[in-house]
Parts: C-alpha cells; structure tokens; sequence
C-alpha cells in the first residue's frame, strides 16, 4: 500500500481545522418576533345549529333556515338575512372570517357579508353579485358603494356552485379573495368606512344577507391574525 506522505497530512488536518473553527454568518435584518397568542380559528357557524344567529326581517323579509346542515338565507322582497349573536367577544380587527357560499335562486345578491372594521358601528358589507348579478365589492367606503368605488369588480357567478370567500381586515387594508383569486387588495388608512344607508344598518355588526335571492352557507369562521412585532 502505498504511503501519504506525513506533510500532506498535517496540511490537510489543518485545513479541516480551519474550515471547523470558522463562525455562521449573522443574520442580516431586524429579527421579528411573533406574539405570544398564535392563531386561533373560531367557528361561527357549524351546520348543526343557527344558535348563535338571529334573523332579522325589517319587513317582507324571507326567512333563514337550517337545511341539510347549511345555513339557508330564503329570498324575501329586499334584505333577508341573519346577525352573529356572539360578536362583541369576537375582534374588531386583524381578523379572517371564511366561508363558503352559493346562489339557489335569484338575480341579486346571494353573501352580504357585513362585517366590523375597528368597531361594531363601524363596518362594511362585501357584496357578492349585486345590482343585476355581477357586482361584487365592499360597501362603503368615502361614501360610495360597491358599484362606485375601487373595489368594485364584475364576477360571473353560477347558480347551484359553491364559491370559497376570504375577508382579511387590518386597521390598515381590507382584503378579499373569491374561489382562491385575490380580488380586492383594499387601503383604508384615511378613508371613511361604514354600511350603506338603508336596510343593511339592521345588520351590524356582523351578518349574511341577500338581496331577493335565496343562498346557502356553510363553513363559516374566523381566524384572529398574528401579530408581527420588530424587535427595536
């Protein structure tokens, strides 16, 4: 066999040496340092009860119903639709509230869902299929609707198919995601928030109503955001 040479050796121990002893990189950036209270999903609606809601009927309104484990919001002349009893335990910001919802008959609105931004009288309403069909947005925001300001999109939605919703609210942005597309990437620092004036101010702080149409719900919670603290 054939010798390695002792030099060789001793250089290569010492390489070994070096390469060992030499420290990790630090890392660049302030490091961020999560809250101590992690995530936590609350269950708004479980398909089992309609305990925790209250239909509203501010006249002529249809009524809503648990059916097969779905939450049934039945078409009535204008608003139809019911108020989460439990919304003052909830939080009035830095939340995501999902759901899915889907249109069984109508024209109109099939998910208004009416939800607190920094207070429970101060709110707004994302509008799902609104005047005539098409119309989805938030309500109001500088005063005008969901047909008039930047949020304002037009969405093709089918009858009898289940469309996922997502609502983020931040003391600084409102957003929205429908089946999965990020629709509505919203600032609100400086703007003036609050419902539509008229029937839907029967349903602060936070509900589902239709506007002449009947639809279903289901899945409905929330989830309290985590909060991203800098380290000084």
């Amino acid at each position: 066999m054939k010798k390695i040479p002792l030099l060789y050796l001793l250089s290569l121990w010492g390489a070994l040496m070096s390469f060992s002893a030499e420290p990790s990189k630090p890392e660049t950036g302030k490091p961020v340092e999560r809250s101590t209270e992690s995530a936590k999903e609350i269950v708004l609606f479980d398909g089992k009860s309609l305990d925790d809601w209250e239909s509203v009927d501010i006249g002529a309104s249809g009524t809503v119903e648990l059916e097969g484990g779905l939450m049934v919001i039945n078409a009535g002349d204008s608003v139809s639709g019911a108020v989460y009893k439990k919304a003052a335990s909830l939080p009035m910001t830095n939340y995501e509230i999902s759901l899915e919802a889907k249109r069984l008959e109508g024209v109109d609105f099939f998910c208004g869902l009416t939800f607190p931004v920094g207070g429970p009288k101060t709110c707004a309403t994302l509008v799902c299929g609104g005047w005539g069909g098409a119309v989805t947005g938030i309500s109001n925001i500088d005063g005008l609707d969901a047909s008039e300001n930047s949020t304002s999109n037009f969405v093709r939605y089918e009858d009898n198919k289940w469309y996922p919703v997502r609502v983020r609210v931040t003391p600084s942005n409102l957003s929205v995601w429908i089946d999965g597309k990020h629709l509505i990437d919203q600032d609100i620092e400086g703007k003036k928030i609050g419902v539509r004036p008229g029937p839907i101010e029967s349903y602060l702080p936070l509900s589902f109503t239709t506007y002449a149409t009947t639809a279903a719900l289901r899945n409905v919670t929330l989830k309290k955001l985590e909060e991203l603290k800098q380290k000084p």
